[in-house]
């Protein structure tokens, strides 16, 4: 895909709403945020999309949320591409972006570098993660791999886990803009059907289908570069599209890329090890190492700092 222009809305979620319909929606657009993701990572392009598809899918369903602190989303398999694992931290404060990262596992020698993504994940399960905090009790949903797209895995989510109809459509894969060099972009719509608010007029079960089969017949419609591409923002998308479901939108949300690695997390983690099991991991030159999966950050610790029996004998 080839690009005449910068995009304003690039890394921006924005939510909006159908007041006719009772349905809300987010439209998200990832450029550097999603680039940067995989520039950490030697992925072949088959793992490159399952994560653009998993990233984006983050960051509007993140979005709906609200979040006191992350949302992850994994994706299991036995099948070569084994893991897609990310991260959506709500904003710290008021006008702050989010944060996505990303980061995927796979066996480079059952892997088809040539065939579709999806099918090479296999038998297994599609879970979201909702933490909201040290003081609260995670949440954890989980449904089985399903359908032809990560898409698919998470409407049948918000069918059978929430009882929620909601509907993805996304775009993504490499683009270019002049002068610039290839890279990743991602953008997509989500309209989800919402319980009716209390205090409001009963609507018959017909109406509400007619409305949502209306909604997903106009979304249909949807081309890619409208998705993705310069010519069309997502306030004019959203009009192109549902103009006669009276759309409303709300203040955009911006995505950056995050990775919440430290040292002293890493530390953290370490603590549990005996100092017998440290000098297992003792590299030759007297060190212990580690690196994020999501950022590649590269820690180098002093072995006599780490384990809760860092100075005794180990025995």
């Amino acid at each position: 895909m080839s690009f005449g222009g910068q995009i304003a809305w690039d890394d921006t979620v924005l939510p909006f709403q159908l007041d006719r319909s009772d349905i809300r929606g987010r439209v998200a657009r990832l450029d550097t945020a999603l680039e940067r993701v995989l520039m950490r990572h030697d992925y072949p392009p088959v793992i490159e999309a399952l994560v653009a598809e998993a990233a984006l899918l983050t960051a509007m369903i993140g979005q709906t949320i609200k979040l006191r602190w992350k949302l992850s989303i994994q994706i299991r398999g036995d099948g070569p591409a084994r893991l897609i694992a990310t991260d959506y931290y709500a904003p710290t404060e008021e006008g702050a972006p989010a944060r996505i990262r990303a980061y995927a596992s796979f066996d480079k020698e059952r892997l088809d570098l040539d065939g579709p993504g999806f099918p090479q994940i296999g038998k297994g399960y599609f879970a979201i993660l909702i933490d909201q905090g040290p003081d609260m009790t995670p949440y954890q949903g989980i449904t089985p791999i399903a359908g032809r797209s990560l898409s698919d895995c998470a409407e049948a989510y918000f069918e059978h886990s929430e009882q929620l109809p909601t509907r993805f459509e996304l775009s993504f894969g490499r683009a270019t803009l002049p002068g610039q060099p290839e890279k990743w972009r991602a953008g997509g719509v989500m309209v989800q059907h919402m319980p009716q608010a209390s205090g409001t007029t009963p609507r018959e079960g017909d109406a509400i289908t007619e409305d949502w089969n209306r909604t997903n017949l106009l979304l249909d419609t949807v081309e890619e570069l409208e998705l993705i591409g310069p010519t069309v923002q997502p306030p004019d998308l959203l009009f192109r599209l549902f103009h006669e479901e009276t759309p409303r939108v709300f203040d955009p949300q911006a995505v950056h890329f995050g990775c919440s690695c430290s040292e002293d997390k890493v530390r953290q983690s370490l603590s549990i090890y005996s100092a017998k099991d440290i000098r297992t991991m003792t590299t030759p030159e007297g060190t212990v190492t580690a690196d994020c999966q999501f950022c590649g950050a590269h820690y180098v610790m002093d072995p006599a700092s780490l384990g809760f029996e860092a100075d005794g004998d180990g025995a």
